[in-house]
């Protein structure tokens, strides 16, 4: 099949910076694809590079569009190197897109978490979006002192409601003894607690994943991989190394939609999907993906409007138009 390709860059801006372990992050740059196929039909693609989390840089993937014809075919789609995890995402999201027969997953049946920023800020923050209908919250420790992250830790626990669930991402920011601190005062408070800790998230940096696994098997809290599996690659080979604990998968990253289907169907793993602060053009796919593939009711990781100064509901065409 041949397709009339066109692409445009984009840059949305974070109504405040993002502050994780790996720095501030201030506008989220990527691309929209149109692809148009001999009946007219359109497909919309997304490819939302991050970097520093394992993907291909965003000037690569621009430099990739660049090189490609104005006319692409389904077989170079399909032999996009594994080095453009992205491009990959992105590329076949918009030939699934052209097909009619693609079943339409609504994003409204899926439960959703709320990240909360850094530290105080989201012991008011969490009120807002518990108004809109929030119930899992993930906010972000491995930023400020550790003895300053778990005095908030407590008020926070003590301030969210008696059904509210919440999960901590590190982005790989801990040490090992700062990793244990974390998990025993989880465990010991889980006990007390009316709220559930779902989990750690990505407590080590992803050359410690030995150590990740020692941890997972000697505290009762949960512990999830995230930077660790950043690429499908990576997380065939975190299984393989016997991971059997929470795999936290970003579709805009992660490579190939249909070689991750493949994955997860011959596996059973216990999935949680979460967004890269892509537009409503790549979030679709990722939670169609999130829709068919996950198995245990757990919220996907897509509450991040609030991150934003516009919203990402606006149409594949409208967005489009604006670049």
């Amino acid at each position: 099949m041949v397709y009339q390709f066109e692409f445009r860059p984009y840059k949305r801006r974070f109504a405040q910076p993002l502050t994780t372990h790996h720095g501030v992050w201030h506008h989220r740059e990527g691309i929209i694809l149109r692809l148009i196929d001999v009946s007219g039909n359109i497909g919309w693609g997304e490819i939302a590079p991050i970097s520093w989390f394992g993907s291909e840089t965003l000037e690569q993937a621009l430099d990739f569009c660049h090189q490609l014809p104005r006319e692409i075919t389904s077989e170079m789609i399909f032999s996009i190197s594994d080095n453009l995890s992205a491009c990959q995402f992105g590329f076949e999201s918009a030939i699934a897109g052209l097909k009619s027969e693609e079943k339409e997953l609504a994003a409204t049946v899926l439960p959703c978490s709320g990240l909360l920023s850094a530290g105080e800020a989201a012991l008011q923050q969490w009120q807002t979006l518990w108004q809109q209908g929030y119930r899992t919250f993930k906010w972000k420790i491995g930023v400020d002192a550790i003895a300053t992250e778990l005095a908030i830790f407590d008020t926070l626990c003590h301030s969210l409601p008696t059904s509210a669930k919440l999960r901590l991402d590190a982005n790989g920011g801990l040490s090992y003894a700062q990793a244990e601190l974390w998990l025993w005062t989880c465990d010991s408070m889980q006990a007390q607690l009316p709220i559930e800790i779902e989990f750690i998230e990505q407590p080590l940096p992803i050359s410690e994943f030995a150590q990740m696994l020692e941890l997972s098997i000697s505290y009762t809290t949960a512990i999830a991989l995230d930077e660790s599996i950043a690429t499908l690659q990576q997380l065939i080979t975190c299984y393989e190394k016997g991971w059997r604990e929470i795999f936290v998968i970003k579709p805009g990253i992660i490579g190939s939609p249909s070689r991750l289907r493949q994955f997860c169907q011959q596996h059973e793993i216990d999935a949680v999907f979460s967004s890269v602060f892509e537009t409503a053009i790549g979030r679709q796919p990722a939670l169609q993906l999130a829709a068919e593939l996950s198995r245990k009711n757990r919220a996907v990781g897509f509450g991040i409007d609030h991150f934003f100064a516009q919203t990402a509901t606006a149409s594949p065409q409208n967005i489009w138009n604006s670049l």
